[in-house]
């Protein structure tokens, strides 16, 4: 269904439209794009030629556009982007543009004009105002935002910087993204075909979208429903009170509309709603690991204080605290010391090393009960938290684990090796807590 908008996630070359200049923003996308290891064809453009020296390299910087490109990325005042779609619209197939001054502003007809010549020359457009585009998987950087690592996480944003704080975010969290697009006032190109686009692409595991407010609900509540039944779709919605509205309507132009409204087409579609940016990179965190996981937990600790509150956090979310078997408690008791907690939570106490953590953790796993497991790591001085990220790790498991290991300097050694074989860390057992009642919604 959305198949046809490939050429902008995985373009085979790009024109760069724009001031060359330090500091300019088409010269900092350039470099985004030679710096991210394009392997197609970078054509830089200016009336005004000669030479621009980005990430190593010289390049010879074009009067204008003379022959095909796949995307151009337009960087040159609003004024003048509807003539120059007028000029080079026969040579491409897609436009990002990320000048501003349109209906943002209320510059309604220079938007119409811009909407009118492309769709002249049947070329697709994302923007105006916006913050560009990333094909990771394709190797392409067409925005000036900070790059990220490749993953399975395509994030539509409504806003540029939201946008980009939520990659660079990303990159703290250890977030893989397939891709990323911001869309700005969607004169064109809205939210919905981009929901229809990475429902279908097979890099995007994950779609996570950022919106203020829609301007054709039906085609959005289609496309919603079209992608939620493919990939899970966490959404945030930003203008849910009056004053949010409000600053929505002035900053993309976008009509808000009820919340309510939303929140039950959220609701119909199967999309999963999120409250805030720390609960939106928890749940593409848990789906980047697993597709789904029922609703009886384990949780297995080292410390009892956070298995409590681990307990507490689940049960305010629906989740189960998982009822063990005899037979899982018996086997627990032959090999825990006697001072430990066989009852869910499970308290391995403070001392709790490899042999421990992987033997409880196997167990429990085999035990029909229990549909997902949550460890909670708080290590002493004496034990790595290393050792506890291999047990983890080397456990024989198939039901999806999902892992607390805090704080900070203690558990980084740990962490680092959860990440390298894609175990995400949930710093808190409360969010961890929550990344498991994300994956029992779908």
């Amino acid at each position: 269904m959305g198949r046809k908008l490939g050429y902008f996630f995985y373009p085979r070359s790009v024109a760069v439209f724009g001031s060359f200049r330090e500091g300019a923003i088409a010269r900092e996308i350039l470099r985004n794009i030679v710096e991210g290891g394009f392997e197609g064809e970078v054509v830089p453009v200016n009336p005004r030629g000669g030479q621009v020296e980005v990430a190593g390299g010289t390049f010879e910087i074009s009067e204008k556009l003379e022959r095909p490109v796949d995307v151009a990325i337009i960087a040159v005042p609003a004024k003048i982007v509807p003539s120059l779609i007028e000029e080079i619209g026969p040579l491409i197939r897609g436009a990002v543009v990320i000048s501003a001054g349109f209906s943002e502003v209320g510059n309604r007809e220079l938007e119409c004009e811009l909407v009118e010549k492309a769709k002249k020359h049947g070329v697709r457009l994302i923007g105006p105002n916006c913050a560009g585009i990333f094909g990771v998987h394709g190797k392409f950087f067409g925005s000036f935002e900070v790059r990220v690592r490749r993953g399975g996480l395509a994030l539509i944003s409504q806003s540029g910087a939201f946008g980009g704080a939520a990659l660079a975010m990303g990159n703290e969290e250890g977030i893989g993204f397939s891709a990323f697009v911001s869309y700005g006032n969607a004169a064109d190109l809205n939210e919905s075909d981009f929901l229809e686009y990475f429902a279908d692409d097979p890099n995007t595991r994950v779609i996570a979208l950022y919106i203020e407010g829609v301007k054709d609900g039906r085609h959005f509540l289609r496309a919603l429903r079209y992608a939620s039944v493919r990939k899970p779709v966490i959404v945030l919605k930003a203008g849910k009170s009056a004053s949010g509205a409000k600053a929505a309507a002035s900053h993309t132009g976008s009509l808000s509309g009820s919340y309510e409204i939303y929140r039950a087409a959220f609701k119909q579609a199967g999309a999963i709603e999120v409250g805030e940016m720390e609960e939106l990179f928890d749940a593409a965190k848990a789906f980047e690991m697993y597709p789904k996981a029922g609703k009886r937990v384990a949780v297995i600790t080292n410390s009892g204080g956070p298995g409590v509150l681990a307990a507490d956090k689940l049960e305010e979310l629906g989740l189960d605290m998982a009822s063990l078997s005899g037979k899982t408690v018996e086997k627990l008791r032959s090999f825990l010391p006697p001072q430990c907690s066989v009852r869910n939570p499970i308290d391995l106490i403070a001392d709790a090393d490899y042999m421990r953590y992987r033997k409880t953790i196997e167990t429990v796993c085999r035990d029909d009960n229990v549909d997902a497991i949550l460890v909670v790591c708080v290590p002493p001085i004496f034990v790595p938290s290393g050792e506890v990220a291999r047990a983890v790790i080397e456990a024989d498991c198939e039901k999806p684990v999902v892992v607390n290991f805090m704080a900070g300097e203690l558990v980084r050694d740990g962490v680092g090796l959860l990440e390298k074989e894609g175990i995400k860390n949930f710093p808190t057992p409360e969010r961890a807590a929550r990344a498991l009642f994300w994956l029992s919604l779908r």
